[in-house]
């Protein structure tokens, strides 16, 4: 009869074999996503753009795999891929409008009026924060400095451009697509 310190060693080496799968499936599936995005963008699709495109993405998804998936995938994650599929639409139109606006700006220098303003953010996630900095540095007349401890240094071109950093609702966004308390996302 066995006893239970025999039956250590292939429970081990099972609870080991699925931990590697599911790394495995992980690295997989980032280099699956990362493949489609560099198929996409590159737009060429002779051997050798291939192969680079092979290896880059081999070489990013085995580092960063962890980054871009999850380690137990819930209905949470799911629930916040949804949101930012929700979210980018907003988003492009923001950028829209904010081309549009330094188009205006273009013809009315006398308008432009480069400032730095900071505000802080209610955002607990870095995730989260690092979103609200690239939202905010893609939309046309703002570049995020720096991010320190919460606290967000912006460049804006304009009044309304600063003015739009300030009202929050670009940070209410990107907290409803991360899933951050609603409460708390009122800037100060």
């Amino acid at each position: 009869m066995l006893s239970w310190s025999q039956l250590d060693g292939p429970i081990e080496f099972l609870v080991t074999m699925t931990e590697d799968r599911s790394v495995n499936l992980r690295r997989a599936t980032a280099f699956a996503i990362l493949f489609v995005f560099w198929l996409t963008f590159s737009g060429h699709f002779d051997s050798l753009h291939l192969g680079l495109g092979i290896v880059c993405c081999l070489f990013v998804a085995m580092l960063s795999y962890d980054l871009l998936i999850p380690t137990t995938p819930s209905s949470l994650w799911l629930v916040r891929i949804w949101r930012l599929c929700l979210y980018t639409p907003w988003l492009l139109y923001e950028i829209v409008l904010a081309n549009f606006h330094v188009v205006y700006l273009v013809f009315r220098p006398g308008q432009i009026r480069p400032q730095v303003v900071r505000f802080h953010t209610r955002l607990k996630s870095d995730v989260a924060r690092a979103a609200l900095g690239n939202s905010i540095t893609l939309t046309p007349g703002t570049i995020t400095l720096d991010i320190q401890d919460g606290e967000f240094h912006v460049h804006a071109l304009s009044d309304k451009a600063a003015e739009s950093v300030m009202t929050g609702e670009m940070e209410s966004r990107v907290g409803q697509a991360f899933l951050e308390p609603k409460k708390e996302l009122a800037n100060n």
